[in-house]
């Protein structure tokens, strides 16, 4: 195994964790620092400048569109800050892909900053938000402006998510559900998928269009607290593919296209990223 990847997740002997290299220091105190603007960035938007909207534009449909434009320009900004001081790089293969509407993407998910960079890219973009966020006071103002879809049971979440691309958003799904475990980012493998975006691709007859993302020293992965740097600056690729169809038979239920659907995209994410040099 790459002695890349196991090093920053080994644990350090006592006089290791004393003498740190002064840029692994530094990428500690810049990720605190890019933390700490986001949590302030996201109290101004919260406190300030969604309140002015609600209150300027009263037409429902424009004011979802301008604070989604508003929360992806903001995550742009937080990338170029962390590119900027040193925390990570990163850069967009197929690119132009993304520069459509009405797009189901689906990427993998070894870090927590995937969505930042994945929604900064994107034209009006969309998520599925877990339910607590709507109770929560702090985070109930935001995702209903934007329009954000809830993460419930039933056929419903389905409904809402296939009336979003429709309407020409692009919605973002990371089908294992949760970040990437380490020893599956070891191997280069992925978390078991689940069958939510499959039922959402095969039953709105959507195309599905994948995006493969790599780093090259695990960075805010599951298992690991943010102030856990890794040894050298992580890169991460974003590598934008063709769509996948989302129809297996047209005289197949609709439960087993899903299934078929996910299999197909697991061994998909399997392969390219067992297939990286």
């Amino acid at each position: 195994m790459p002695e890349n990847l196991l090093s920053p997740i080994m644990p350090m002997p006592a006089d290791d964790k004393l003498r740190l290299p002064p840029e692994r220091c530094w990428r500690i105190i810049a990720t605190a620092f890019c933390f700490a603007v986001f949590g302030l960035g996201g109290l101004v938007v919260l406190c300030l400048v969604f309140p002015l909207l609600r209150l300027l534009v009263w037409r429902r449909e424009l004011r979802q569109e301008l604070a989604r434009d508003i929360v992806c320009f903001s995550f742009r900004l937080f990338c170029k800050l962390m590119t900027s001081v040193g925390v990570i790089s990163y850069e967009v293969r197929g690119l132009e892909k993304l520069q459509r509407r009405g797009m189901l993407i689906v990427a993998n998910h070894p870090s927590l900053i995937d969505v930042v960079m994945l929604i900064s890219l994107l034209k009006q973009p969309d998520c599925v938000v877990k339910a607590a966020a709507w109770r929560n006071p702090f985070m109930l103002g935001p995702v209903s402006l934007c329009g954000f879809i809830r993460n419930q049971d039933g056929p419903q979440l389905i409904d809402d998510c296939i009336a979003s691309v429709r309407r020409g958003s692009n919605l973002v799904i990371f089908p294992e559900g949760t970040r990437t475990r380490i020893e599956a980012l070891l191997k280069r493998q992925i978390n078991p998928l689940q069958r939510g975006v499959a039922n959402i691709a095969v039953r709105g007859h959507l195309p599905l269009t994948p995006v493969v993302i790599t780093v090259t020293e695990p960075m805010l992965p599951k298992q690991l607290p943010w102030y856990h740097a890794p040894k050298r600056r992580p890169h991460f690729v974003l590598t934008v593919h063709d769509d996948i169809d989302s129809l297996v038979s047209a005289d197949t239920a609709p439960t087993l296209m899903a299934r078929v659907l996910t299999e197909r995209l697991s061994d998909f994410f399997t392969r390219e990223l067992q297939n990286l040099p």
